[in-house]
Order: structure tokens, then sequence, then C-alpha cells
């Protein structure tokens, strides 16, 4: 006998989808994206770049190696919720301190298994991710025309600045660096030969660890953090972290903060959000796009040096080429749809990408960049 559904999703269109619930129980409104990533699920739901968001993932085994806290990439999980294909099984994982289901449990957040995630992925790819509403109970009662009603109304991302709703609410220093067998991040005690601030838009934990790893005593500094406030720091360099949201939004505050401290002629690093910040800054504008990249298998390419990089990316708006402005080049493309993935400025240590170098999940064919931030401070020195 069919088990009676015990989670809902409803789409804008009046498309439903039932299935079994795991985690909280409750209801959640969100825009729907799907990842292609086959790790790392953990670390997805806690990037801070899928606030608003809730993720359909494309790779059935969903929950297998369990979770642990060193793969979380912020205090607590951000996506809302998450679509999979099977249910979650026991982990099976020497590293695993807890189950997803009980771990989303005690975070609040909402899952749905038994979907057919390639039917749901078509969708999404065909139009556009769309406004859905999540919901689990035990009990399986759901009003779905009220359901579809509150996706209708739901005003979705663009408009946006969630950036602040994730930043930190004041500042600290972070020295750890990364992760390495058998299971210790690095840290050390001596000083840091390059001071860098980070701008937080919803900075990844391992983009941190990736900054300390290269040689940077960093200070973080919350979203809405001023020109003078950064400048106080005696930065010899300024990285601006990835986020969520629409850019516009967030660049109410940021983009005049951005273009005080390009006038300084520091060294700037921007990743994921910080790139269209930075785009915006230097006079381009951005786009939303249709579906976006997620995922940690996105080919990349470098159209200075022809090289081509296996990323992992998490967008929803991306920077409109077209508009860039003269002395601002274009470093890299996406080799699936040719949209804008870097930027830098001519003859200035000032660069960008739209994808995260840092990985976690992904491939780490993009790393070589914090040690390209590192050079460009080590050449300001000199």
């Amino acid at each position: 006998m069919p088990q009676k559904p015990t989670a809902c999703l409803a789409l804008a269109d009046g498309t439903v989808f039932h299935g079994q619930g795991f985690g909280a129980v409750g209801e959640v409104v969100a825009e729907l994206v799907f990842n292609t990533a086959m790790t790392g699920y953990q670390e997805i739901m806690t990037d801070p770049s899928y606030a608003s968001q809730i993720v359909t993932f494309t790779f059935p085994h969903i929950g297998n190696t369990g979770v642990t806290e060193q793969d979380d990439e912020a205090p607590e999980p951000v996506a809302p919720g998450i679509v999979v294909k099977w249910d979650p099984t026991e982990p099976s994982n020497w590293r695993a301190s807890a189950d997803l289901v009980d771990w989303m449990a005690r975070r609040g957040r909402i899952g749905i298994g038994g979907v057919d995630t390639r039917r749901l992925t078509r969708a999404i790819r065909q139009q556009g991710s769309p406004h859905v509403v999540l919901a689990h109970d035990p009990e399986g009662n759901f009003d779905i025309a009220a359901m579809v009603a509150k996706a209708r109304d739901w005003q979705g991302i663009v408009g946006l600045d969630l950036a602040r709703e994730v930043s930190c609410r004041q500042s600290y220093r972070w020295d750890e660096g990364l992760w390495s067998w058998p299971g210790t991040f690095g840290q050390s005690d001596e000083k840091k030969p390059f001071r860098v601030v980070a701008v937080d838009y919803g900075a990844k934990h391992n983009i941190l660890r990736s900054l300390a790893q290269s040689g940077a005593e960093v200070t973080v500094l919350p979203a809405t953090a001023t020109a003078e406030e950064v400048l106080a720091h005696d930065p010899e360099g300024v990285f601006l972290s990835n986020g969520p949201g629409d850019p516009a939004a967030t660049g109410e505050y940021a983009v005049p903060m951005i273009r005080e401290l390009l006038g300084k002629d520091l060294p700037i690093f921007g990743i994921c959000l910080g790139h269209q910040m930075l785009a915006l800054a230097l006079g381009a504008s951005t786009i939303k796009m249709n579906h976006g990249h997620h995922g940690a298998n996105h080919p990349v390419k470098d159209v200075e040096t022809g090289k081509v990089e296996i990323t992992s990316m998490n967008h929803g708006f991306a920077v409109d080429a077209q508009t860039l402005p003269e002395g601002v080049i274009e470093t890299h493309v996406s080799l699936f749809d040719g949209s804008n993935c870097g930027l830098r400025v001519a003859d200035r240590p000032v660069f960008s990408v739209q994808y995260h170098p840092e990985a976690s999940p992904g491939p780490q064919d993009s790393a070589y960049l914090f040690d390209r931030f590192t050079e460009a401070m080590r050449s300001r020195r000199g």
C-alpha cells in the first residue's frame, strides 16, 4: 500500500509535487533552483548565497554521508529547504557526527523526498526558477489552493537586499586555514604577512580559510561597512565576498563604498556577489538569469589565456558583459551559456570572478586566484 504523502511542493503555475517530508515540520515560500553537484549538500545548505532559495538536488543520493560540524559554511543552514529524489538514508561515513534528517529538524529546515527531480529540473530550465511553497505535515493535510496563491503572491528575489540579513553584525578576525588530513583546519599564531579586510555579503567559511591560507591576516566587516570603516584597518587588500539577493539592491549602499576604495589604489578581489558589486561600482549593470548557475561542474574559459577551468557556481544574477565600460576587461566566460564570469581593471590590481575558487564543494582548479591576490599585495609593497 503506497505511503500517504507527508510533504508537498506547490509551484506558482499550479504544478504540485507530493512526497515524503523530513526535517522540520512547517511551510516556507522561496525561489526554487537546482544544483548539479554530486557532493557537498551540507556545504550547499549552509552557503549564505542560498538565502530564500529551496534547492533541488539533481544527484539522487542526498544524506548518505551524514553531516559534520567541520563542513558548515556558516553557523546555521541558510537554504530554507531541499528537494531530493530518494528519501535520505542512515549515513555511512566515518566523519559523520549526525544524520541529515535530524540535523535539518534541529535547524528548522524542511525537506521533501520521493520527487521526480529530473522532471522538476527540466521545468526550471524551461520556465525559469519558480516561486514555490514547500510544506511538511506528518498528517498529510495540505491546502493546495492556498499554497499556490502564496507562491504567486511572493515578491521574489528581484529587488531584495538579502546580503544585509546574512552578513555578520560586527567585525571579527579570522585566522583558520584550510582543512587537511587527518581532519583539522590549519591555524597559526604567527602574524600573517598581509592585512586584508573582507566585506561580508554572506561569506562562506572556506573563502575566509583560503584567504588566511594564502597569507592574509583577515578582518571581516559587515556588508554595510563604509569606506572609512574599511580604511580604518589600514588594509593592504580588500576582499568582496559572495552573498545572496539582488546585486542592484545591495549596491545601494555597497557601490558608493567600493567606488571610494577604487580611488585608493588598493588590490581588490571579488567573488560571486562581490564580483557583481565590483562590476556595478565600475559602471556595469547586472541581470536576472533564467535559472542561474548552481553546481560544482561548470566549465569556465579564461579568454586571455584560453585555459578552461571546472568551477563551482551559485548565482542567479550575472554581470551584463555588454555594459562593461572602457578599461574594464572581461576575463572569463561560461562555456555553458557565454555569460560573464570574470573581469579585471586594466593596469590595476582589481579583479573578480563570478564562480567560487574556494569550491567547498567542488574542484580546486581556480584556487590560484587567492595567490594572485596575495601577489598583488606583495607587488604594491614593492
